[in-house]
């Protein structure tokens, strides 16, 4: 998740917690070591700060300038080997830059892939986790249009979200991917600025395109993605009721294996690593004797995101710490695999293909500007804000009925399915009750059930099989399906009393 710590995000995008094999005398320190061996493991290429550019120099292309609170876009013309399946006849692809507002001089990228079946078919946007992942982890080995071949070349995703939606990656928050600035200043350290800038590059995303305005909206993401979307519901929510701009048309937001209320899902790790026989039940003993501690913690760092929250990072990250050093190498992203050498992950491929400056020319970067797969600046930037707990604006949100969806892989450890189930059910609302008593029921693809689900209302929960940590890149049918049916309103039990076991 995240160039440093995070640790995945994503893949990283996914990824993102931290994890350092020892308890360290400086915890922020230790944590930004950690996320530099995270990432180095990983096969990626930290960067140790954001993408600080300076646009005067002569290296820098006039022709993909981004003049104030304007997008610039460039339609993609890149080559991509197969068929792919499109029934609309001006399939485009875009990539684009926009000068947030608010900033000294901050850049967002991103891409923009039209539906391959609708123009009319919702407005999706990614957004990966870390904090400082980039967008494009998910974009070429879950959920994007293409697929990276091992000689670089491009392969249309038989299941990319494309297929059901216009589907929007952005590079966020500032110095992720291709984002830059050139001020230190506009790096963002909390979830409000990290909301408004998203909101503000909707905004002028909409007045490029006005022929989606009335299109439906969702908002969807994963891993740190967690914290990052409830905050942006909200945002979006609030700009629509004060009349800030264009009405944004948002019907729901997903959250796959994400990091959204920190005090409870902690304290699920133990239960979940003897469920699944990671741990023993004397280590389970043991170890769950630092939960109180992290409980306490967690409620001093609150809503807030003070200093406080690096001490509760500090003393809960432990747990997860204790439970990984009695494991035999585990790939904490998907616990059936294993870590081979220092790799969990290859995600190499990406990086590559997005340095190769004929790719960069075709999107329109700044020849100075190197893709960060996950930006150190920008994780540490956020460490206040990693045990907020983002739960809290989430209920307001679902009783003007927007949609909600909580997903999780079954083989994820690090943002188990077992920790969201328990923060979904907690949850304070006037359908908590009707919720929590609902049956569990089988999501089935094909005819076969994919996981187990539960619904009251305008919130689901799904326990995804045999899936880790990224479900679109391990289960990519029943993630399309599952999208699908979630925003057209079809996500219901094909049979009545299908009755399943979480």
């Amino acid at each position: 998740m995240a160039s440093p710590p995070s640790i995945f995000s994503l893949f990283l995008s996914l990824l993102f917690f931290i994890s350092s094999s020892s308890l360290p005398t400086n915890p922020s320190l230790s944590l930004r070591e950690t996320g530099h061996q995270l990432i180095k493991d990983l096969n990626l290429h930290p960067n140790p700060g954001v993408n600080i550019f300076n646009p005067h120099t002569s290296s820098f292309d006039d022709t993909f300038k981004v003049s104030e609170s304007k997008i610039v876009e460039k339609k993609l013309k890149l080559p991509v080997h197969g068929e792919s399946g499109a029934t609309v006849n001006d399939l485009a692809h875009h990539a684009g830059y926009y000068h947030l507002q608010h900033t000294v001089d901050a850049r967002m990228f991103y891409f923009f892939f039209e539906s391959r079946k609708a123009k009319a078919d919702p407005v999706v946007i990614w957004l990966t986790g870390g904090p400082g992942c980039s967008s494009e982890l998910a974009l070429f080995y879950e959920n994007g249009p293409f697929k990276i071949t091992n000689n670089m070349s491009l392969v249309w995703n038989d299941y990319g979200w494309d297929k059901v939606s216009n589907i929007l990656f952005v590079d966020q928050p500032t110095g992720t991917g291709f984002s830059y600035s050139s001020s230190d200043q506009d790096t963002r350290h909390d979830e409000t600025g990290v909301s408004n800038d998203l909101y503000n590059f909707l905004q002028a995303f909409y007045k490029a395109h006005p022929d989606y305005i009335n299109n439906d909206f969702y908002i969807t993401g994963e891993s740190y993605a967690g914290h990052y979307i409830p905050s942006f519901a909200s945002r979006i929510n609030q700009g629509n009721k004060n009349k800030e701009g264009i009405h944004i048309n948002l019907k729901g937001f997903a959250i796959g294996n994400g990091l959204t209320d920190p005090g409870i899902q902690y304290q699920a790790y133990t239960d979940y690593a003897l469920a699944n026989n990671l741990i023993s039940k004397s280590d389970y003993n043991q170890i769950s004797q630092s939960i109180p501690a992290c409980e306490q913690a967690t409620k001093q760092c609150g809503t807030t995101g003070t200093e406080t929250c690096q001490s509760a990072l500090y003393i809960c990250q432990q747990i997860f710490e204790d439970i990984i050093s009695l494991t035999n190498n585990i790939n904490y992203y998907d616990i059936r695999k294993k870590c081979e050498g220092n790799l969990c992950y290859d995600f190499s491929r990406v990086e590559t293909f997005l340095r190769e400056s004929s790719v960069k020319t075709a999107l329109g970067v700044p020849r100075n500007i190197d893709y960060v797969s996950c930006s150190d600046g920008v994780y540490e930037a956020m460490m206040n804000d990693w045990m907020r707990n983002l739960e809290v604006g989430i209920p307001e949100l679902l009783e003007e009925n927007m949609k909600m969806l909580i997903y999780a892989g079954e083989y994820d450890l690090i943002c188990n399915w077992l920790g969201n189930s328990r923060w979904v059910h907690a949850m304070s609302w006037s359908g908590q009750k009707d919720f929590v008593a609902a049956s569990n029921v089988s999501f089935l693809v094909d005819g076969k059930e994919a996981g187990v689900m539960k619904n009251h209302g305008p919130l689901t929960f799904i326990k995804v099989h045999n899936a880790g940590h990224m479900v679109p890149m391990d289960q990519p049918r029943a993630s399309l399906q599952m999208l699908e049916l979630w925003m057209t309103g079809k996500l219901i039990p094909l049979k009545k009393g299908a009755i399943a076991r979480l």
